[in-house]
């Protein structure tokens, strides 16, 4: 899997991908917290719950039935009304989108049994074809070499195509305000 890092900065991208207005930090905050949120199904080996059940990790939390579960309950509950001429129904979109993503970069992995896409209905897990993410090292770990080595791998597939989403807009906005400053040509 991702680190958690990633996974959060890949949440800022979508979000920002959307739209370039500020936004509250509560949005930015949640964005990132609705992308590390599937990874709470570690915590289930304490309680004897296995890799491989319905609760396992990359089960359940990890389903589209989550993400939309998840998502809904963050826009009842912190988004009551739109925010930045951005509609509940679009920032639900945009906290779904959050939420899912942590799967589809766990199922872009080179390790482990995949993702559980379609749970509670079924259990069937899925890697897509494309599987350049190293897994992460879990727990201390992480602070090793592996840990190291993972996080750059994350860099080149995960935060560099995230930064480029985030500072797009930024650059078309210099170029656009560039193209059409008058030229001064001397006649």
């Amino acid at each position: 899997m991702p680190s958690a890092f990633s996974h959060a900065v890949a949440a800022v991208a979508l979000g920002r991908s959307y739209t370039t207005k500020p936004l509250p930090k509560r949005f930015w905050i949640l964005s990132a917290l609705c992308a590390v949120a599937p990874d709470m199904d570690v915590m289930g080996k304490r309680f004897g719950i296995e890799y491989t059940d319905l609760l396992g990790h990359r089960g359940f939390t990890h389903s589209i039935i989550f993400a939309l579960v998840l998502s809904a309950l963050i826009v009842l509950i912190f988004f009551s009304k739109p925010i930045a001429n951005i509609s509940r129904k679009m920032i639900f979109i945009l906290f779904f989108t959050a939420t899912i993503s942590h799967g589809i970069l766990d199922a872009m992995v080179d390790g482990t049994l995949g993702v559980a896409f379609l749970a509670p209905f079924a259990n069937t897990r899925f890697f897509l074809p494309f599987r350049p993410i190293v897994s992460s090292p879990v727990g201390w770990s992480f602070f090793s070499l592996a840990g190291a080595m993972t996080l750059m791998n994350e860099f080149v597939w995960v935060w560099m195509p995230s930064i480029i989403v985030i500072f797009a807009p930024y650059f078309r906005k210099r170029l656009l305000n560039k193209s059409e400053a008058p030229s001064t040509s001397a006649t």
